[in-house]
Formats: structure tokens, sequence, C-alpha cells
């Protein structure tokens, strides 16, 4: 496809003149405006002229457990961009269920000779695994940053968000409005980032609502739609009036288990979903969510990556970012006893 000036410029918001300069490699043009052409150049679908293309500065593996569900390709997105930004290519691998593992992605990008790996939510974070994996890869002089998920002994920096401010900033919510037989629905134990979701809403309902471990409604599940659906018919059974969900979609299938008793969120149900992914925002009702920081944390993980790279280890310790409530409608005050 020929590429029309007019478009290009309009889209970037620069003369004729300027996209003609940066299309044929003249001088004069700064290197933000050269990248706002560019960037325009690719979202309007025209082929970069060859002089155009820039060369990697090498390939770097991205791991993700799936695609599924929204927040991973939030963190691709931002990691790849960042990644391209410093001239570096994302090589994304995506496992699914039966198919290619993490380890064999893993062998795979390094037969590739990639220059560093990022996982993100990998075998790191599943307490049961072993790290040993890991060796192989700082064996080999490849730097990995991990996302999301801490184990001892691995030679790397650690990105993860608060799971247990996370909890506490969702029971102060719904305590505030009056909730007391609060669930909490997320998935498998084995996993850290469960573990401390856990741990985090047992101190919070303790602390905020007075109640014991004992009488604690928690169901562990698959992180899934189906799953959260599946593990909110058991907490409403037992009485809960409003839902902590370990990821937004598992909150999403706790409205839609809801919604099959003929209950409504937020009047007979609240609920509040953990990430903040894409769509949220519109959902119906609009879903309260813990926002997980993923663009700081996916910054934080290439830097970390690029000073390894450039020969300024970063700290063999767990970096922690903050997690913030936001409400919307999904959560709103608890149900008054129907009258006797």
């Amino acid at each position: 496809m020929t590429a029309r000036l007019s478009d290009i410029a309009t889209h970037a918001g620069v003369s004729e003149a300027t996209v003609s300069r940066v299309l044929n490699g003249k001088p004069g043009v700064s290197a933000a405006t050269r990248q706002s052409v560019l960037a325009a150049l690719d979202l309007l679908g025209y082929e970069r002229p060859t002089r155009l293309r820039r060369r990697s500065a090498g390939l770097v593996g991205l791991i993700t457990p799936e695609l599924d569900n929204p927040i991973f390709p939030a963190f691709a997105q931002v990691i790849e961009r960042s990644l391209t930004q410093r001239e570096f290519t994302a090589v994304l691998c995506t496992q699914t269920p039966g198919g290619t593992t993490e380890d064999d992605f893993t062998d795979l990008l390094l037969e590739r000779g990639v220059v560093g790996i990022i996982y993100v939510s990998g075998m790191h974070a599943d307490t049961t695994a072993g790290v040993e994996r890991y060796a192989k890869v700082t064996g080999q002089g490849v730097p990995a940053v991990m996302i999301n998920g801490y184990a001892e002994g691995v030679d790397a920096p650690f990105i993860s968000c608060d799971d247990r401010l996370a909890m506490r900033l969702a029971v102060s919510h719904l305590v505030e409005l009056g909730h007391q037989r609060i669930g909490l629905l997320s998935g498998p134990r084995r996993f850290t980032p469960v573990i401390r979701k856990i741990e985090g809403f047992t101190r919070a309902m303790a602390d905020l609502a007075g109640v014991g471990e004992s009488e604690l409604l928690v169901e562990n599940t698959l992180f899934s739609f189906e799953g959260g659906a599946a593990a909110a018919r058991s907490l409403l059974d037992r009485g809960a009036t409003a839902l902590v969900c370990g990821s937004d979609l598992m909150a999403l299938g706790a409205m839609d288990a809801a919604r099959e008793r003929g209950l409504a969120v937020p009047h007979d149900l609240s609920v509040v979903g953990f990430d903040d992914s894409p769509l949220m925002a519109y959902t119906c009702p609009p879903l309260t969510t813990i926002r997980q920081p993923v663009r700081d944390m996916g910054l934080a993980a290439v830097r970390a990556l690029l000073d390894e790279l450039n020969g300024i280890p970063a700290p063999r310790s767990e970096f922690v970012y903050r997690p913030e409530l936001v409400v919307r409608g999904s959560t709103g005050a608890v149900p008054r006893p129907a009258a006797g």
C-alpha cells in the first residue's frame, strides 16, 4: 500500500514536509517526532521503507501462562513496547493446556540465542516446582527477570504486586459498606500470590471485621471464569454477601453465578476483582477491582533486564509494587434482612 503523506501527517500531528523528511531519511527531525511518524505509519497499516526498518539489538523472550486472562496481554504489551523503544525484539511465548510448556519454551529461546528472558507468573510462582530450571538459563549467561511470584535460590530480580495489601484494601472497602460475611475466591494454594492473598485476607478480616481464621470463607479454584463461578456458588451457599476475587476473570464468573440465582450485583451481592484488566470499567455493572500496577511493573522488569545486559546486576531480591483500589459499580451496602 502506498503511504499517503496527508494521512500520516494528520495522524502524527506534523506537516507533510516533516513526514517526507522522515520517510526519506533526511536530517532536521527530532527523535520524538520521528518516532511519532513511524508510529503513525505502523498504525495506519503502511509498510515501512526498507531504510527505516530498524535492526534489533537482540531477542528477548517473554513467557506467559496464557492469553485468555486479559492481564497477560496487558503485561505483554507494556513489556514489548518498552523493549521496542530500546531496539530489542520481544519473542512472545504463550502456554496452552496440553501444549508447549515453560521449560520447552525456555529451551527453544536459548537455542534461538535470546539475550534475556522475562517470565510472567511462571513456574517460579509455584511452590511445588523446582527452581533448578532457572539455573540452566542464568548459567548460560542469559539474565532472567521474574514477574509475580518469588522463589528462593533463583539468580534473578523479582517484580511483584503487593497481594497482602491488595486484600486489605478490598476488605476495608467492603467492611466500610457494612459487610461481615466476606468470601475470598482465588486460585490453587500452591502459588505464591495465592498464598499471600490468603494471608492478607486472613489478617484483614481479623483486624477489620473481627473474624477468626476458623470462620473465614475461602474457596480455592481455577483461575478462570468457570472457576470463579463455581467458587462463588459455594460461597453464596455459605452466606457470603460480598466476594473478593483473585482475578477480574474470576469476578466476572462470580457475577454470572449470582445472576443465575436471581441475585443483583451490587444490591444482593458485592464483588471485587483483582488486576483492573482492560474493559473492566465497561462490564455490567462496572467492576470494582484492585488495580495491579502493570505498567510500572512491566517497565521495571525491562529496566532490570537491560541493567543486567549492561553489566549492572539488579539486586537479587523482590521489588514489591503497591496496588490501588478502584471503586466502581459492583460493590454496595450490605443487603438488609428481609422484613419479618
